[in-house]
């Protein structure tokens, strides 16, 4: 019986304007929209310069060839990072997880997803072998067509190993039913 009291407190709170203000609090605080001036500050301007040596987020670091895919505004042919076995296993664990949903397991755009898709089915990459390779890096970096941007899910090796698995991947079908890979290719 002694537990209903504050029960019953607790359920007329959960109607009131009080509680969602108390926890909405952040939405109706002080702050200053672009360019508006400010007394806090000397100069008066309520926008500040961002601390010496900051980098944007959205500004390429480094190689561009390496971070975009890009080297002076053209896709970059080759895979700016040493392939070895190590990025090309790196490159299938991200390529299953992430990519063969829709591009298929051996990239041929064949999928449950691909079967399920009205707008438009996703690309057999198998058939894209001539395209650059920074083509493929910036696909995944910026998205393309219908396929988002997956950024957010790897990270820029990741992206250049998926790219070096989905050439390993174009350079398989390109040997099926020739001569066998030599065991070091392989």
């Amino acid at each position: 019986m002694r537990w209903l009291i504050p029960a019953a407190g607790l359920a007329a709170l959960t109607g009131c304007n009080v509680s969602s203000e108390f926890l909405q609090r952040m939405e109706h605080q002080a702050k200053y929209e672009y360019y508006e001036t400010s007394e806090f500050w000397p100069d008066g301007r309520a926008m500040r310069v961002p601390p010496a040596g900051t980098i944007p987020r959205e500004r390429p670091v480094g190689n561009p060839g390496i971070s975009t895919g890009r080297a002076n505004g053209v896709a970059v042919n080759a895979i700016p990072l040493p392939v070895d076995k190590h990025l090309l296993e790196l490159g299938q664990k991200k390529y299953n997880i992430v990519c063969s949903q829709c591009h298929g397991v051996l990239g041929d755009g064949n999928s449950v997803v691909a079967e399920n898709m009205a707008l438009r089915l996703p690309p057999s990459l198998l058939e894209l072998a001539d395209k650059p390779a920074g083509h493929f890096y910036t696909a995944i970096n910026e998205g393309y067509g219908v396929m988002p941007s997956f950024s957010g899910e790897l990270d820029t090796r990741e992206r250049w190993a998926v790219v070096a698995y989905v050439r390993a991947l174009q350079a398989a079908r390109s040997t099926a039913g020739t001569q066998p890979v030599p065991q070091e290719n392989r």
